[in-house]
């Protein structure tokens, strides 16, 4: 089956910036793609997903207007661009792949992951 393996997290200050990188072992052009993040002790949190043809997308609003998914189809790629950085974005960050195309709940049903990529944000 296609794995996951995501890229790109490290150490910024607040305020910068930081480019997350999935990539997929197979062809993922027929999957919703999804990143969420998880800090210890809490839950995983939704953070952006992107329809199959990366037409749709969807972001949380704590990540409005600072994260941005994409995705390359061609290089079975998935990104997260992430601006102005805040601590509370400090989590590990996982790729999320779901073998539909219904985009009606973009925000579940994911059953495929990666094995996460840790990013910290100084204050």
């Amino acid at each position: 089956q296609v794995q996951l393996v995501e890229s790109g997290g490290g150490l910024v200050q607040a305020g910068g910036s930081l480019r997350l990188s999935c990539a997929a072992s197979g062809r993922i052009s027929r999957y919703a793609m999804g990143w969420f993040r998880q800090t210890p002790g809490k839950e995983r949190e939704f953070v952006a997903a992107i329809n199959w043809s990366g037409g749709n997308t969807d972001h949380a609003d704590s990540v409005k207007g600072r994260f941005t998914i994409s995705r390359d189809n061609a290089k079975n790629m998935v990104y997260l661009q992430m601006n102005s950085l805040k601590p509370e974005d400090t989590a590990v960050y996982y790729c999320a792949a779901r073998s539909t195309a219904d985009w009606t709940t973009p925000r579940y049903g994911y059953d495929l992951w990666g094995p996460g990529t840790q990013v910290t944000v100084s204050s």
